[in-house]
């Protein structure tokens, strides 16, 4: 970043360092997470190209027994992912939480929270949620840590045996609740993908179909698979043919990986506002609507996420779903019902 005549910041390189850019925090105006220019990127020839830079490691056995658990799931049937709502460094949480979910979900996503960046490292929920009974797939960002604290983290990951992890690049820390904290990102989600599979691990990564270039996402996706990752979990992309339009880019892209969308869970007005203040998350048109006049929004939001849910596991190249979203203070263990209640519904656990 420079410096304007009057003190103004003008934005000439990402904020976070990013290489393969666009991240998905791009605001629907273009501007950047955090700063009022337009995102660096948009001017570029998109996608960037993955370089094949040969990932570090080697030796590491293939994947998990939960990873190969989440493979035979996802060859015989759609996958039914969920969210993992606990209090930040409560351990106790753990335990109650999987027996609530573990029944019906196929894995459950402990990731980044915007609300409370201060959390047990990732491998250490990975083993915690590991022992409880439940396949963890964990989110570990490149804000946090310098590639050497990030692959020793990966390394716990895969000896912690869980079922996989989300590679992403990490919202600033200008955003959520720690803008004193010192922002790293000496890697990215895409070079951090091929050291995850050069771990042993299964990896994923994230996609915002609704972030601007949206024509550019699809393409983006193939070459995240081509840096190592499997799955493409997705920020919430809006109507169903929306999400099929995305994945149909996705595929004329080249790419092959599973993608599983986001599905919406709020069941409450807290819910509500922290999903509103999601960079590039799309409701389907009428959803936000039929929350505010339900009489009973627990149930409302239940329903929609079923039947939203089900209608995009209709959808060719959808491989399963990722039920999510956030939950009132205090009430995790509720949230974490009706997540369980929404897995079972679309066909998970068992």
């Amino acid at each position: 970043m420079t410096t304007r005549a009057g003190g103004a910041v003008t934005l000439t390189a990402c904020p976070k360092s990013m290489t393969y850019g666009p991240c998905g925090g791009v605001n629907p105006d273009g501007s950047c997470e955090v700063h009022p220019d337009p995102c660096v990127f948009l001017g570029r020839d998109l996608p960037v190209r993955w370089s094949a830079v040969p990932p570090a490691g080697a030796g590491v056995p293939a994947a998990t027994a939960a990873a190969r658990e989440v493979a035979d799931i996802l060859a015989r049937r759609p996958l039914i992912m969920t969210g993992f709502p606990t209090r930040p460094m409560a351990a106790d949480d753990v335990r109650r939480v999987a027996d609530i979910l573990a029944p019906h979900a196929d894995a459950a996503l402990s990731g980044d929270a915007a609300t409370s960046r201060t959390q047990f490292p990732p491998s250490y929920r990975g083993h915690l949620m590991t022992a409880a009974g439940v396949r963890a797939w964990i989110g570990v960002n490149a804000r946090d840590r310098n590639r050497v604290a990030l692959e020793g983290e990966l390394a716990a990951l895969h000896h912690a045996g869980v079922a996989g992890v989300h590679c992403v690049t990490g919202d600033h820390t200008d955003t959520g609740d720690r803008p004193e904290a010192a922002a790293v990102f000496d890697l990215e989600s895409t070079t951090l993908l091929p050291r995850a599979t050069a771990a042993g691990l299964l990896a994923s990564f994230a996609e915002s179909p609704a972030a601007p270039p949206v024509a550019a996402r699809g393409a983006r996706v193939a070459e995240k698979q081509r840096a190592g990752g499997r799955l493409c979990l997705t920020q919430y992309g809006g109507d169903v043919d929306d999400v099929a339009d995305f994945v149909e880019a996705c595929r004329r892209a080249g790419a092959t990986a599973p993608v599983l969308p986001g599905v919406p869970v709020i069941i409450d007005d807290d819910g509500a506002a922290l999903l509103a203040s999601f960079h590039a998350a799309l409701l389907p048109r009428g959803y936000a609507e039929r929350l505010r006049s339900a009489r009973d929004m627990r149930d409302e939001g239940i329903r929609l996420a079923i039947a939203y849910g089900s209608a995009l596991l209709e959808v060719a190249g959808v491989a399963g779903v990722v039920v999510a979203g956030g939950a009132r203070r205090g009430d995790e263990l509720p949230y974490a019902r009706a997540l369980a209640t929404i897995a079972r519904e679309l066909g998970g656990g068992g």
